[in-house]
């Protein structure tokens, strides 16, 4: 069982409050994604669950049980964070064991655990290895293996991959959730990066200033932003918001399109602009259109052997049941 319940939970630390009373429900086996910018709070919420900090107010459940209180090796949790933290003088068997050992398991039931972890992991090669023979994704997967001999009720990790180099925090990505598929256990994770919280999330949480602004899956994010924040957040390309009397002409005070939602032309079209940068990227290519009709470029999404180049004129077409539409306060209109 992995469930983790949130009720009214706060954390302040003086008088500045980092946390407002926050309800959140994490049913077992969920990959739940923490997202947002920094200092929003995400990392004091993973260490709120954790146990690594006091909650200011509320209550932490997990598994029926009132955990809010309890120090965190009693809470059936286990952390990767953002560093190794691997013991440098030990071979990777011992590092991935020493939390057994300190904790006076039988070595027979230690060498079943470190055994198992090595093989989901696909570390069997490497099991006699100091941690400086070792790969940085290589390391991330020990401190993974470390976790799962505890056999945790959840797994919490802390911007597990910011110190890797972005081909490795792509096959990582992809052995968490590979690895989250084969345990079925609940795992809890921190990243500012939304394209890991998109590719990875059964549900996603979006957090601003301690506050949560939306929560559910990548596509419902994706598709049905709740208020502007989110719209901006959520999407690489971020979506492009206009306000004006273009907005007016939707009823809104802000409208929404994804830069694949403009259809793109060398002849005609609503918007008329000026291509200011061309990123080709193979497949796809981008444009950051200058317009009239924003202070800001507009962003389209092309084929990636669309023929234009920058200086070019071009026109832009909303695809009108695309268009998103956001009210004076920044809420979605439905």
């Amino acid at each position: 069982m992995g469930q983790i319940h949130l009720e009214k939970v706060r954390k302040a630390f003086g008088e500045a409050v980092i946390i407002p009373e926050l309800d959140l429900q994490i049913e077992d086996g969920e990959f739940v994604v923490f997202v947002g910018p920094s200092g929003c709070g995400k990392s004091t919420l993973l260490r709120l669950i954790a146990g690594l900090e006091d909650v200011t107010g509320g209550q932490i459940v997990i598994d029926g049980q009132d955990a809010t209180e309890l120090p965190p090796a009693k809470r059936g949790l286990a952390m990767v964070f953002q560093s190794y933290a691997l013991y440098p003088h030990m071979s990777v068997r011992k590092n991935i064991a020493f939390p057994l050992k300190m904790a006076g398991m039988d070595q027979a039931e230690i060498n079943r655990r470190v055994d198992y972890a090595a093989k989901t992991l696909n570390l069997d090669n490497y099991i006699d290895r100091r941690p400086a023979q070792l790969s940085g994704g290589q390391r991330q997967r020990v401190a993974i293996g470390r976790a799962i001999v505890r056999e945790p009720a959840a797994f919490l990790f802390d911007e597990p991959l910011s110190n890797l180099d972005a081909a490795l925090r792509v096959g990582m990505r992809l052995e968490i959730s590979e690895l989250h598929q084969r345990l079925k256990t609940t795992m809890v994770y921190v990243t500012h990066d939304q394209v890991e919280a998109m590719t990875m999330a059964d549900k996603i949480v979006v957090l601003r200033a301690g506050h949560i602004e939306q929560v559910g899956s990548p596509l419902e994010l994706y598709s049905a932003p709740r208020n502007t924040f989110v719209a901006g957040f959520i999407g690489s390309p971020k979506m492009n918001q206009l306000g004006g009397a273009e907005a007016a002409r939707y009823n809104a005070e802000t409208i929404g399109i994804r830069p694949e939602h403009l259809r793109l032309s060398t002849t005609e079209g609503t918007w008329k602009g000026t291509v200011k940068v061309s990123e080709h990227l193979g497949s796809d290519t981008f444009l950051h259109v200058e317009s009239p009709v924003h202070d800001e470029p507009l962003t389209v999404r092309a084929d990636g052997e669309f023929p234009v180049h920058a200086g070019d004129v071009v026109y832009l077409t909303p695809e009108e049941d695309k268009i998103h539409r956001f009210d004076a306060k920044g809420l979605a209109i439905r």
